[in-house]
């Protein structure tokens, strides 16, 4: 059974084999490197960047709706545009619709920076385990009956 590898081109233009799942190329990949790369590094800011403020947004929206119609029933239950549409129902729906907004503009930004951006720090990573591939590996295991020398 053979596993099937992607290639894509190294920094100097050369093809870096990506490992499939679970192969020993994976595992020879420093987490804790590729954690502190300026690549991935610059991708945890810039999602942070927009992870933040969208989330302080969202529960601000959020607990303004709660706080309004808590605090402010008068003005909720005004009519708005037609007969029987209230402000309340307004804001109501337009947490749906934030919420969606929201979700769009993050798979937009996510397909435009996040996934550019995780790409290049995975390939890093996996460009530092190929050549780092054995370092750590030892001899065969010697066959029954053959001595074991040391140095």
């Amino acid at each position: 059974m053979t596993e099937s590898h992607a290639t894509t081109a190294g920094r100097a233009g050369a093809p870096v084999e990506e490992p499939a799942p679970g192969s020993d190329l994976q595992s020879e990949v420093d987490w804790i490197a590729a954690e502190r790369s300026p690549e991935f590094r610059d991708l945890v800011k810039k999602k942070k960047a927009f992870v933040v403020p969208a989330t302080i947004f969202f529960l601000a929206w959020y607990l303004g709706f709660i706080l309004l119609a808590g605090y402010a029933p008068d003005f909720m239950g005004e009519e708005f545009v037609v007969d029987g549409l209230t402000v309340g129902y307004v804001l109501a729906l337009s947490q749906f619709v934030m919420v969606w907004g929201l979700a769009a503009w993050y798979l937009r930004k996510s397909d435009r920076e996040f996934d550019p951006l995780a790409k290049r720090a995975a390939q890093k990573a996996l460009e530092s385990a190929a050549t780092r591939e054995g370092r750590f590996e030892r001899g065969a295991a010697p066959v029954a009956g053959e001595e074991v020398t040391r140095r």
